[in-house]
């Protein structure tokens, strides 16, 4: 087991005041048999109430509603939690989906569906083209050992570049370019999975060992697969890693930009300036 401390602040500084609409709040941890919350806090200034519920990915989200109007607005989420998983590869794959390719189950299909589907359609035709070259249809290969060779090729093609732009890198663009976020990773492998009917999706959240050091201090964000018998398995491509008790989830979505974690308006200005910072420390 692995305890942290988990600081993360952002500040919104406005040119004058503003009446900020309702926010919501993605910053709490998914709590399971391998995470748990110890204690947590959330402040915000100025006073908000909070209304909590999850949503339809069962994530934990609160829904901030301001009153009055204000200059400056201060979200600081400290969290101690407890990780127990120190053994990311102790599992058993199904009978029939250990070798690649496989179906998966009829009752599952429903659910699945929506993650297999491409996020946006590759005009350019780059992805699957690159992804031939990480497998090739007839050869014999296990599903887990296509999905970590997937991992690292993205990571060993990819370079890390902190970007401070919203949103994601089309799957294409990470490509051409060779360089992108841990988001922009995080899609692609998302894309190339979905590809190879893998059912894919994205997480955002903190990491410990977030080896760029630009990283360090900010959000983190990897996918998920499902493999039958596994569950929904954590692979990093950023850190070329699976993912294990240094990797903290919050929020999972099937499209990348359903999942930020703040989202709000505001009217009556405009914002200065944006600062956002995450300090982790293994206690």
């Amino acid at each position: 087991m692995r305890r942290y401390r988990i600081l993360h602040r952002t500040t919104y500084t406005y040119t004058g005041p503003v009446r900020l609409g309702p926010h919501t709040l993605r910053l709490r941890p998914r709590e399971g048999h391998d995470l748990r919350i110890e204690a947590s806090s959330l402040s915000i200034q100025p006073m908000a109430c909070l209304r909590w519920h999850r949503d339809v990915e069962d994530n934990c989200l609160a829904v901030a509603i301001f009153k009055g109007t204000a200059e400056r607005l201060l979200i600081e989420s400290a969290m101690t939690i407890l990780q127990y998983d120190h053994e990311p590869l102790d599992f058993l794959v199904e009978d029939a989906a250990v070798d690649y390719p496989f179906h998966y189950a009829s009752g599952d299909r429903p659910i699945l569906d929506a993650y297999t589907s491409s996020y946006a359609a590759d005009p350019t035709g780059l992805l699957p083209q690159w992804t031939a070259k990480v497998w090739s249809p007839g050869e014999a290969i296990q599903s887990y050992a296509l999905l970590k060779r997937l991992n690292l090729a993205i990571h060993q093609h990819v370079a890390y570049r902190q970007r401070t732009e919203p949103g994601v890198q089309a799957a294409a663009e990470t490509l051409a370019c060779a360089h992108g976020s841990c988001r922009d990773m995080a899609f692609l492998f998302m894309e190339a999975a979905r590809s190879l009917n893998f059912a894919s999706r994205f997480v955002s959240g903190y990491s410990f060992t977030s080896l760029p050091p630009q990283e360090a201090g900010s959000t983190h964000a990897w996918a998920e697969v499902f493999l039958p018998g596994a569950g929904w398995k954590g692979f990093d491509p950023t850190q070329g890693v699976i993912v294990g008790d240094a990797h903290v989830p919050v929020s999972v979505g099937r499209m990348p930009d359903s999942v930020p974690p703040i989202a709000g308006t505001f009217s009556g200005g405009s914002q200065l300036m944006m600062d956002a910072n995450v300090w982790i420390s293994e206690l």
